[in-house]
């Protein structure tokens, strides 16, 4: 049995990115980071200026694909509502330093513990 490194992460936001159109963006695709994702940023005057604007280059570079975007840049990132913003950066942490996108809940009417993947195949749309 094989198991190969899984580096790609499709995931559903929250709200979505709307883009000028008006068209809403839910369907991404994160990839695991690498060690220059995370070195490259702490050179920019952006990050030097404000160390929070981190997280804005670090889902820049990571964030492969977010819906019929051809390209995820600063804008994208910044443009988020705060809810997408701060699930992207959960399952940057994750799967960088967790290495998955798992998390045990517990059921609120039987108390039993299980396990739900916060990536993917969000069902409760906004």
């Amino acid at each position: 049995m094989s198991s190969a490194l899984r580096t790609e992460y499709p995931f559903t936001l929250p709200r979505g990115y709307v883009d000028d159109a008006g068209t809403t963006h839910r369907e991404g695709v994160m990839r695991l980071a690498t060690a220059r994702d995370e070195l490259t940023p702490q050179t920019d005057p952006r990050v030097r200026q404000n160390p929070a604007y981190l997280t804005v280059l670090l889902l820049e570079r990571t964030v492969t694909k977010l819906g019929s975007l051809s390209a995820v840049d600063t804008f994208v990132v910044e443009s988020l509502f705060a809810s997408d913003l701060a699930f992207l950066q959960d399952l940057y942490r994750r799967i960088n330093q967790e290495g998955h996108t798992e998390a045990t809940v517990s059921c609120p009417g039987c108390g039993n513990d299980f396990s739900v993947d916060v990536a993917g195949d969000a069902s409760g749309r906004s």
